[in-house]
């Protein structure tokens, strides 16, 4: 047994180590920072975008970064997760996006500010978080689609629509149930319908709950191949 001197010793010792150890580590997370968040990235507009992030308190449904509320997803990596025309059509109108689905309050941004907060978002989206958040694990049903890498052409999926079309529409019985399933879609409608539906679907379908996608005319066309090529049975 330790006397009274060697205890009060090995405390004092074990306190200071231990001290300094925190010191040390703290001084090496701090000195980290500023490459593992990629600073040099954080533009004005991304700055803005934490602002209005903090304004509108979003991390009172959200998380981000592990901190924040648990009523609405998890942000971190929706970016990468998402992509920008998904966030800024969710945005913009979260009722259009889920219909009846989703209880989102509409802030009424401009432009401007969503862009920001879509850039902030991109921002965190490019950290070095040292494998955090980890990926989720998903049901069947609601687990990303297979991609084939050996996919060309009319078979292979476009990136948007794991981002944007899986979020309502299922394939291959994954993905949402907010509108119908997309299998052998391309045995009912044709090119010209698929075309002018993703264009406008309310002038296409007066009433219609399916929102008018944000897509680039490049986005569009690889959607209308895509869709089109949708048979029963796998055939073309």
């Amino acid at each position: 047994m330790l006397s009274k001197s060697g205890a009060r010793a090995f405390f004092v010792v074990g306190t200071g180590l231990s001290s300094l150890a925190f010191v040390l580590l703290t001084v090496d997370t701090i000195a980290r920072v500023p490459e593992q968040t990629h600073e040099e990235n954080l533009t004005p507009a991304a700055i803005r975008g934490k602002n209005l992030w903090d304004e509108s308190n979003c991390m009172g449904c959200h998380t981000l970064l592990g901190e924040g509320g648990y009523y609405a997803p998890e942000l971190t990596r929706v970016y990468e997760r998402r992509g920008p025309e998904f966030i800024t059509a969710m945005i913009r109108d979260p009722e259009a996006m889920y219909p009846g689905a989703r209880r989102m309050q509409q802030y009424d941004f401009t432009d401007d500010e969503i862009a920001d907060l879509v850039a902030f978002l991109q921002w965190v989206n490019d950290m070095d978080l040292n494998g955090f958040p980890p990926a989720p694990v998903l049901s069947a049903s609601a687990a990303p689609l297979p991609v084939d890498p050996g996919a060309t052409g009319a078979s292979a999926r476009p990136r948007v629509f794991d981002q944007m079309c899986v979020a309502c529409h299922a394939l291959g019985g994954r993905g949402g149930a907010v509108g119908p399933a997309l299998d052998g879609v391309g045995d009912r409608f044709d090119e010209a319908f698929f075309n002018r539906w993703l264009e406008n679907p309310e002038a296409e379908r007066p009433g219609t709950t399916m929102p008018r996608l944000p897509l680039s005319d490049t986005q569009r066309i690889e959607l209308v191949t895509f869709l089109t090529a949708q048979h029963l049975g796998g055939g073309e």
